[in-house]
């Protein structure tokens, strides 16, 4: 909770609003990645019902949205006086600035990031030969925001077809002013990057950042005043490898940029579109997937890896890691333990203080103390817990008051209590969630009135459908108190998207889908 106190001190600089007010800067609502806000005084357990809560309209976009949109109280828009922002970024490249408050309205701003002079435009899907983000490819990883300066950062993806050569492709980050969305600092920032290492791809003894083959999905992280990025692939399509760059928020300079396979392949950074974890001391911690492994011997490579990372002048080393001893297996299996972001606990009571929480595509949620991490133990697992789920983790667990929830592929949400670094399963709901299961995102005012949201989405290779949002009461997810499917003709979500995560703040929901952002909210009553 320090880093939220330290955001609230920021944002009241930067928008110059006083006291707590409610502001959601960052993917999962902190960087520890609880998936929880404390302050939500307007749902209750009471209200929350097919009866009080519906639907209340939606904000009208020009692609899918897959990045969780972000909200910030009480922005100066120049020339339309004060709003709360709610900020939206779609796969054509867009980024949006709406009143929060009022659905259906047009954008207080809209701006592309495509270079229209320089004849940019969207990836094609074809293009990255992969049919999951459908029909093109843009801003897929949720934007974070620097309270301070008042800056919204951009991962985008853009490309300048040729008829008679080979089409050219850029990834940028983009620092956009909150207020108009300017571009700032001399942005865009081309991203480029070359290792020394001899693992795929490799030319005259560099790995080379590829633009095509190399896809971010997890959400930014600004941490001890860096901005991280991170890359995975497009449907396993080789040559590629897990990156991590690090960037200077008031420059956009590159700080650091770490290959996590140099002298292999693979070891992709994806977490179903969750964001990557930061400590109060600022190390930083994500998990890769599947790929070459062979740091236990005194290599570079860190396939189907948990990484302790840290910035060390212009260097990303590895400070701690975790990878289990079946990692060979996993890997061959396409069994990533990559699949899902991970939760970083706040403080616990007991021997392990610093409880990190990692669910995997191979079925299995690790409980990892992040001050002893493990590393590799051929003989078996150096971790607090192993916990066996029915089915693959795409995703990241939520976190409140003593209790986790998470709902792994084709399960129920399950509630597990936290007792001594330990987790034991408490309950589970009747509604189980299809492929690829669902990130829950948890709203109380302290520890009351806790409900848990999760939304039910598209199946990797099934049909469109819509989004359904439902809502439990978090000391008791047997049964939903809320789906917006109860009265489907006048809640119905447009067509979902994948691995969508609901924003809840001051009294509304907000999620992705395609076309749109839905939102959800007490209805007035007649």
């Amino acid at each position: 909770m320090e880093l939220l106190k330290i955001g609230c001190v920021a944002v009241a600089l930067a928008l110059g609003t006083g006291g707590a007010a409610a502001q959601v800067a960052t993917s999962q609502y902190d960087n520890l990645r609880t998936g929880a806000t404390l302050s939500e005084k307007t749902l209750t357990l009471q209200n929350v019902d097919t009866q009080h809560f519906g639907k209340l309209g939606a904000f009208q976009v020009d692609g899918a949205v897959y990045a969780q949109p972000l909200f910030l109280p009480g922005v100066e828009i120049p020339g339309k006086g004060k709003h709360d922002v709610l900020f939206v970024a779609t796969e054509h490249d867009s980024v949006y600035a709406f009143d929060a408050e009022r659905p259906n309205d047009p954008p207080l701003w809209r701006v592309s990031l495509l270079d229209k002079m320089r004849g940019e435009e969207t990836v094609p899907a074809r293009d990255v030969q992969c049919p999951f983000i459908q029909p093109e490819v843009g801003i897929t990883s949720t934007p974070v925001i620097d309270l301070q300066s008042g800056t919204l950062y951009v991962l985008a993806r853009t490309m300048i077809g040729h008829l008679f050569k080979d089409n050219e492709y850029f990834q940028s980050l983009h620092a956009l002013a909150i207020t108009t969305g300017a571009e700032k600092l001399g942005g865009p920032k081309l991203i480029t990057a070359s290792v020394p290492g001899r693992g795929a791809g490799t030319a005259n003894g560099q790995v080379p950042f590829d633009p095509l083959k190399e896809n971010p999905r997890a959400a930014l992280l600004l941490a001890n005043n860096v901005v991280y990025l991170t890359w995975g692939s497009s449907c396993d399509v080789d040559p590629y490898h897990g990156w991590v760059m690090a960037y200077d928020p008031q420059s956009l300079a590159q700080k650091a940029a770490l290959n996590v396979t140099p002298d292999g392949s693979e070891g992709g950074i994806w977490a179903s579109d969750t964001g990557l974890g930061a400590d109060a001391s600022g190390n930083v911690y994500l998990a890769t997937g599947n790929g070459t492994f062979n740091a236990a011997s005194g290599g570079r490579d860190y396939g189907d890896s948990l990484l302790k990372l840290a910035l060390e002048n212009s260097s990303l080393v590895v400070r701690d890691y975790f990878t289990p001893f079946n990692q060979a297996q996993l890997s061959d299996a396409d069994a990533d333990l990559g699949s899902s972001g991970p939760l970083l606990l706040p403080d616990q009571p007991g021997p392990h203080r610093h409880l990190l929480l990692q669910p995997t595509k191979g079925g299995m949620i690790y409980g990892i103390d992040r001050d002893q991490m493990g590393q590799f133990q051929a003989q078996g697992d150096a971790v607090i817990q192993r916990i066996h789920m029915p089915g693959g983790g795409y995703g990241a667990m939520a976190y409140w008051n003593g209790h986790v929830f998470f709902a792994c592929s084709d399960d129920s949400l399950r509630d597990y209590a936290v007792e001594n670094g330990r987790l034991t399963l408490k309950t589970h709901s009747s509604i189980k969630f299809e492929n690829p299961g669902a990130t829950p995102s948890i709203s109380a005012d302290g520890n009351k009135n806790a409900i848990v949201w999760a939304i039910a989405t598209k199946t990797w290779n099934g049909a469109n459908r819509p989004a359904v949002l439902y809502a439990f009461d978090a000391n008791n997810v047997e049964q939903p108190i809320y789906t917006s499917e109860q009265n489907s003709q006048r809640d119905r979500a447009a067509m979902a998207t994948r691995f969508v995560i609901p924003l809840v703040v001051n009294g509304r929901v907000y999620f992705g889908a395609r076309g749109e952002v839905e939102v959800y909210g007490l209805l007035k009553q007649r």
